[in-house]
Order: C-alpha cells, then sequence, then structure tokens
C-alpha cells in the first residue's frame, strides 16, 4: 500500500475519483476495470453498496497496484477502521466527523471528510483532512470554489455532486484538487445493463476534460 502522501498525490493526479454506487455488486468488479481501461484509477465504492467491504477487497486483489481502492460513505470512525481492514486505500465520507480522521490516520491512509461551509472546510482542513471533499457542490457551482480558494488558496478541495461532462472543466478552473464523479460517469443504465464501453469511454472523456481544463488554467 503506498504511504498517505503518494496516495493523495495519485488522487490528484488525473483529477478524477469515480464515485461507485449499485443495487447489486455482481458487477462493481467489472465497472472497475472499464473505469482503469479509460484512465480513472482511483475508485471509490460507497457503504451504501450491497457486500460493499467484500467488493472493496475482491477490486484490491484483481487490481494489486493498478488502481487505488477506496470506501466511501463512511460516517464513523468505526465504519473508516472496518473498510480500511478490507483493504480500501482511503477513505471518504459526507460529513466531518474527527473520528474518520483519526481512524485513516492511524493506518496512514488518506481522509477526505464532507463540508459544505467555509468555516467547515477551515476545520477540516485544520484536523488533518488530506483532501476537502465540498457536498452536495450541486447546490454551490464552481464559482464558490474560485471564492473560497482567493483567500484561502493552500485548500485542497474535491467537488462532489453536480460535477458532470458539462461542469467538470469549470470545477478545474475555479481551483478544485481533483473531482468526484458518481453517476455522470458510473452510468446508471450502463452498469444494469453491463455496458461496460460505455464506462470506459466516459472515463476517457472525464479525464481529457480536466487535463484540457488544467492546460488552460496553466
Amino acid at each position: 500500500m503506498p504511504d498517505r502522501k503518494a496516495a493523495v498525490e495519485r488522487l490528484c493526479r488525473r483529477g478524477i475519483i469515480a464515485v461507485v454506487r449499485a443495487k447489486s455488486s455482481q458487477q462493481l468488479l467489472e465497472v472497475a476495470r472499464a473505469l482503469l481501461a479509460g484512465g480513472v484509477d482511483c475508485i471509490e465504492i460507497t457503504l451504501t453498496t450491497p457486500n460493499a467491504m467484500e467488493v472493496i477487497g475482491q477490486c484490491r486483489k484483481a487490481m494489486g497496484d493498478d488502481a487505488l481502492i477506496g470506501v466511501g460513505s463512511a460516517l464513523s470512525g468505526e465504519d473508516a477502521r472496518a473498510a480500511i481492514k478490507a483493504g480500501a486505500q482511503y477513505v471518504v465520507s459526507p460529513i466531518l466527523d474527527f473520528d474518520i480522521i483519526a481512524a485513516a490516520h492511524e493506518a496512514d491512509v488518506p481522509v477526505i471528510p464532507g463540508t459544505f461551509s467555509p468555516t467547515e472546510i477551515h476545520n477540516a482542513t485544520n484536523a488533518g483532512a488530506d483532501l476537502v471533499k465540498v457536498f452536495p457542490a450541486t447546490r454551490l457551482g464552481p464559482g464558490f470554489f474560485k471564492d473560497v480558494l482567493a483567500p484561502m488558496p493552500h485548500l485542497k478541495l474535491t467537488p462532489t455532486g453536480g460535477v458532470n461532462l458539462d461542469t467538470a472543466g469549470d470545477f478545474i478552473k475555479a481551483g478544485a484538487a481533483t473531482l468526484a464523479v458518481g453517476s455522470a460517469l458510473v452510468d446508471k443504465q450502463a452498469v444494469a445493463t453491463g455496458d461496460m464501453d460505455k464506462i470506459r469511454d466516459l472515463a476517457e472523456r472525464f479525464v481529457k476534460i480536466v487535463a484540457d481544463a488544467r492546460a488552460e488554467k496553466g
């Protein structure tokens, strides 16, 4: 397992974290392979997915060092510890819970707590968050990131919710360190029908949008 610093760098490298939610765990390994084939190598499996811990372990075993497999929707330190034990290489939460941060750092694993306001973002960073999830970014938009980063440019922000093919580039240009993308990338119909080519193609498109936006931003 990479150390925390190396894992954080990888989470930001291509600028996309795929958020995988599904009603069934049956095809999630195939989804992970399709994402990887499309260039997305950071994959978050949420605890709302049936048998999430088992799937995390399966993906880690199958992907090896080719992908960074994380857990999402962690709501307690206990969730974080169990997921790390199952193989999770980073921990994501929709909330700011200091025990989750402590649990992740005990294992030298990056943690991305959820926040909404500038005060929560600041408190999460001071508590040791490696990246800060801004959720739901649907309600805020790219302008919020630009405004918050103006007085606090050191922040590493990750929008979650509202990130799609139309908004991804704008979030990057506004200063987001990386993007967490759910159904706009892991298309529900494609998962249900087993259309892994579509998921791979979407992954390729998101990776290109991020690269282009970073190049334009300079």
